[in-house]
């Protein structure tokens, strides 16, 4: 990954709840937030919790151009990726005029 964009850390919580956020200082500002739903996949095979990180860059204007899965737990279900992948791309951060990548977390938990 290039040097020069740095890279963040934000906590999320529950993605069975409205993903509530902790965001470090210099973290984007969230606009907009869309939770990931716990996928029907993972209750049948019996996954019901998991924890990923997620990079994600993020445009002048403050749309998610692109996510990228760092790392899941459970790694060899793959069974949050595109769910997480599917409502970060919907989130919506403050304009800044500038290209940005930040990491963030999310976990599954099923209710």
């Amino acid at each position: 990954m290039n040097r020069s964009i740095r890279r963040r850390l934000l906590a999320a919580a529950l993605a069975s709840a409205a993903c509530m956020a902790a965001p470090a200082a210099d973290a984007p500002r969230v606009l907009k937030k869309v939770p990931p739903e716990f996928p029907a996949e993972a209750a049948r095979r019996g996954v019901s919790e998991g924890v990923l990180k997620a990079s994600l860059a993020i445009d002048g204007q403050g749309a998610v151009t692109q996510v990228t899965i760092v790392e899941a737990t459970p790694a060899k279900a793959k069974v949050f990726n595109d769910a997480a992948t599917d409502a970060l791309k919907q989130w919506k951060f403050e304009p800044t005029g500038k290209a940005q990548t930040f990491e963030l977390k999310l976990v599954f938990q099923q209710e």
